[in-house]
């Protein structure tokens, strides 16, 4: 079970990852853009959802494009989901109660990937080889 600790630490150990704010929850961004935040379900949401929402945190986070949604979406049911909101956005919703800090982390580096700016990534990617 990950934390807001958990995220709070593997965000920031992101290169040139700032800690800021969104519509009043916290969040991380890289440079200007924002891939995770806190993003507690709005009762749209939940009327949406109905029986199946969760309770609990839950976070927002970017993924690469539509389609590495549906990936996150069908590879994991039960931790990643989506609402109407986010509808042709490629983003997910985690359960931060039902993710491992360690999935956690592979889903918040490939988020940083994905709204990082190119010098940036390709820094990052070429200090991991």
């Amino acid at each position: 079970m990950a934390t807001w600790d958990d995220v709070r630490r593997l965000a920031l150990a992101l290169p040139a990852t700032k800690e800021t704010t969104s519509y009043g929850n916290i969040a991380w961004a890289v440079g200007d853009k924002t891939f995770v935040w806190e993003r507690p379900l709005r009762s749209a949401d939940i009327q949406a959802l109905g029986d199946a929402a969760p309770d609990g945190p839950i976070l927002g986070v970017r993924t690469a494009d539509l389609e590495m949604k549906e990936v996150l979406l069908a590879s994991a049911p039960k931790i990643f989901f989506t609402t109407p909101h986010f509808d042709g956005y490629p983003a997910v919703l985690i359960q931060l109660k039902k993710i491992s800090a360690k999935k956690l982390g592979e889903v918040l580096e490939e988020a940083w990937l994905a709204r990082a700016p190119k010098r940036a990534r390709e820094a990052f990617l070429r200090d991991r080889a």
